[in-house]
């Protein structure tokens, strides 16, 4: 790495914050390299296929789609009662 053992003790050290380019060059002294990536940890809190295909919709599809909700939802309450 072409730094003292003093730098590398401070590396290892608990609660050390490495450079990204510190560590892909302690990596690479001991023939390794550095692979980062990203993950999505949570599922996302809306289905976003069903919104992209509303978004798709026209504004007379949409109104449509709607209007035969409130439909349901008024069918619905009245079994309720």
């Amino acid at each position: 790495m072409g730094v003292d053992q003093g730098a590398i003790a401070r590396l290892e050290r608990r609660g050390s914050n490495p450079t990204v380019a510190t560590l892909d060059r302690a990596l690479a002294a001991t023939g390794r390299s550095l692979a980062l990536g990203a993950t999505r940890k949570h599922l996302p809190d809306v289905d976003e296929e069903q919104v992209r295909a509303h978004l798709a919709m026209s504004p007379t599809e949409r109104l449509r789609m709607h209007t035969a909700s409130q439909r349901n939802l008024i069918s619905l309450l009245g079994k309720v009662r």
